[in-house]
């Protein structure tokens, strides 16, 4: 991975995933973004130049808001972000970074019917990746583009309504395309700065989107993908204190976890369907059976699926971690008939040698850990424990009292 210290940030280039160190005196200065370009030090919204004419965009992630969770799809290329106005008291574009208005203002030139994208400066992504040098290091994810091939103008800019203290606000979630450039040169960045917008450095892909608006999408396609334990698990302090109060809610009556695993996964998608979650005939557990829709709403077809659930130890409590291991997930694949595919959700993670079998073997198995339950939740809103409990005393301790 391309490393660029500190002192060469005013000159390097931005290179896909490259990692751009930030500083150790402990301020601002140490924000590696502004020395790449000059557009301030903090949030999560800059540009330069002004409103009426922008020279450039920078969008920064923590990955960290469980509020405002953004998302890089590496694989289509899709990158959600939310805008900054994260907080009650305000309206939807009265922010003080004016992001929120230039979102708008992107979108609509977007989808204008008077020279479309005319307006659209280049936007640059970059992520928090702290090193040991630097908590304040960056790592490029790549120049993009408002809009998406397969969101329309209703979808690829949507003002969302949420709560905060029982106050009632609104934000922008936003859709962008993440174009397929490798590298942008410093001579483009230059040329940026001065002023050129056309400039012969420009990136092919932007150049071609900017004049006919197809979208060259940075897509990537997975190898084999086996997460290690750690990658299985919650990657900061809330979501393991989510993780740990879902554990030790169920640990007493692990069965009734069943039905959460079943409607975890009906979180991921619209189109899922539970038909039933019954109990088991071999070891008393509970597995969910259910089907997702495919195709048009007026022909379509159904994949069916099974779901194994298995409410472990994710290491916590002063105990060892449980991992879900080869027995649990041969289990499942024998449970699944020609045509259907299995999901195993788990508070914990999967083994290694049990991951690698199935990722190998080619066998169509869903693998939902610890960390993916927790995500999933945010992602719907239920972001902290008090929300969690309410959530689940709502809907589990009903189906407990049945059980």
């Amino acid at each position: 991975m391309k490393i660029y210290q500190h002192n060469e940030l005013g000159n390097c280039d931005l290179i896909i995933d490259a990692i751009y160190e930030g500083g150790n005196r402990g301020n601002v200065t140490d924000d590696p973004i502004n020395k790449i370009l000059p557009v301030g030090n903090q949030g999560g919204f800059r540009y330069a130049g002004s409103l009426q004419k922008i020279k450039y965009i920078i969008l920064y992630t923590s990955g960290e808001n469980i509020d405002w969770p953004d998302k890089i799809d590496n694989e289509t290329g899709v990158f959600q972000y939310y805008g900054d106005n994260k907080t009650p008291g305000h309206e939807l574009h009265d922010t003080a970074k004016n992001g929120n208005i230039i979102l708008k203002n992107l979108f609509e030139s977007l989808h204008s019917h008077d020279k479309p994208r005319e307006n659209i400066p280049p936007i640059f992504i970059f992520k928090k990746y702290p090193t040991k040098s630097s908590t304040r290091s960056v790592q490029f994810k790549g120049l993009c583009v408002p809009g998406t091939t397969n969101k329309n103008q209703l979808e690829d800019l949507v003002a969302i309504w949420k709560t905060s203290n029982d106050l009632r606000f609104q934000n922008y979630s936003a859709f962008f395309t993440i174009l397929n450039i490798s590298k942008v040169s410093r001579s483009w960045l230059n040329d940026l700065n001065s002023g050129i917008t056309s400039s012969k450095d420009a990136p092919i892909a932007f150049v071609k989107w900017k004049k006919n608006g197809k979208y060259d999408a940075l897509i990537s396609q997975r190898t084999i993908s086996i997460r290690t334990i750690e990658q299985q698990l919650p990657e900061n302090p809330t979501e393991w204190k989510l993780l740990e109060y879902l554990f030790e809610y169920f640990s007493s009556e692990p069965t009734i976890f069943e039905y959460l695993a079943a409607e975890i996964y009906r979180m991921t998608d619209s189109k899922i369907i539970i038909d039933e979650v019954t109990r088991g005939t071999i070891d008393g557990g509970r597995d969910a059976i259910g089907r997702i829709k495919l195709g048009l709403n007026d022909d379509p077809i159904f994949a069916e699926f099974a779901i194994e659930a298995k409410c472990y130890n994710p290491g916590i409590l002063n105990k060892k971690i449980n991992t879900v291991g080869v027995k649990e997930v041969s289990r499942l694949i024998s449970r699944i008939r020609n045509r259907q595919f299995g999901i195993l959700v788990t508070t914990s993670a999967v083994s290694k040698q049990a991951y690698e079998e199935v990722r190998i073997d080619g066998h169509p198995i869903i693998f939902l850990s610890g960390k993916d339950i927790v995500k999933i939740l945010i992602v719907k809103g239920i972001n902290t424990v008090v929300i969690l409990t309410k959530y689940l005393n709502d809907n589990y301790k009903k189906v407990s009292n049945k059980t």
